[in-house]
């Protein structure tokens, strides 16, 4: 092969990359032109769900939520991999299922972990 068939074989790919992004580049100019530009007080206010806002949004707001958060994040990005396990559990055997105990071992390490440390607790 060639060196000019195998770059010809990427031009396909190139193309569409240059359409897509002249898409993207055409719809913001052309909305930045046609956007109305009506400005008023009522308009430029914070709404949201019909309650009219009162009050400071800039509270202080407990890291305990926050721990919450992240928490539930990690132990359901764990789930997610259990996923290939499952598909291929036939083919993976005895060894297969040995990586999936360590696995669950070390996230139940972290639990045992993170409950010793308090983090799921709301009052102390």
């Amino acid at each position: 092969m060639t060196e000019t068939s195998t770059s010809a074989n990427y031009l396909p790919l190139l193309l569409q990359f240059i359409v897509a992004g002249s898409f993207v580049v055409f719809t913001l100019f052309v909305t930045h032109i046609l956007m109305p530009r009506l400005k008023s007080k009522k308009k430029d206010s914070n709404f949201e769900c019909g309650i009219e806002s009162e009050g400071n949004a800039r509270f202080p707001v407990s890291i305990r939520y926050f721990m919450t958060a992240i928490l539930f994040v990690l132990f359901d990005v764990e789930i997610i991999f259990f996923y290939p396990y499952a598909v291929n559990f036939y083919e993976l055997k005895l060894e297969g299922l040995l990586a999936v105990i360590m696995f669950v071992c070390f996230f139940l390490i972290g639990f045992i972990y993170i409950r010793k440390k308090g983090a799921l607790e709301w009052e102390k």
